[in-house]
């Protein structure tokens, strides 16, 4: 955080699973046909969760989602000011036409990533539409972007960080 170390909690490990059950129960009821769902993770804790996603969908529907990988770092349009880190490779599991697709990621501030994200997925395709789920919106648009699925708007000084810990990559869990 910005001025000071202390870590303050926006969500505690079970307010996360109860905001993560509650994304897939809104994700089930808004898509008809799950089998033409798409689950597509941003690097870095979007891949993860969307991982988790899935293994809610189909705990609660029996049925296995399709999940894939988006990487917008080349599609970026502010590299000089976010700088770059390794870039994941892009998995995409099916021809992404008529498939109703999620974009997931952890937190979502300008929108600048997520209109990356959906400039890289439109070079593989003419998806049915494309929604979003974040776990945080901590405001500060720069692009009329906004979530379908949203765990918690937090208002944030642009100075401020998000971070969202899952045990699969940090070893605990809840958003900070």
């Amino acid at each position: 955080m910005a001025h000071s170390d202390k870590k303050i909690v926006i969500f505690s490990e079970d307010e996360l699973r109860k905001v993560i059950t509650r994304i897939t129960f809104e994700i089930i009821e808004k898509v008809h046909d799950l089998e033409h769902l798409l689950l597509i993770g941003i690097p870095t804790r979007g891949v993860h969760l969307a991982e988790v996603l899935g293994e809610e969908i189909f705990n609660e529907t029996g049925i296995n989602v399709k999940r894939g990988i988006i990487d917008p770092t080349f599609y970026r349009d502010d590299q000089s000011r976010v700088g770059t880190r390794l870039v994941k490779a892009t998995e995409i599991p099916t021809p992404i036409e008529k498939k109703d697709i999620v974009l997931v990621d952890d937190v979502i501030f300008t929108g600048r990533t997520i209109r990356a994200a959906m400039d890289a997925l439109l070079s593989w395709g003419r998806p049915n539409r494309v929604m979003l789920s974040v776990i945080v919106d901590r405001g500060h648009r720069e692009l009329p972007i906004h979530p379908d699925f949203c765990g918690r708007r937090v208002p944030t000084r642009k100075n401020e960080n998000i971070y969202l810990r899952l045990k699969q990559v940090d070893n605990e869990e809840g958003v900070f």
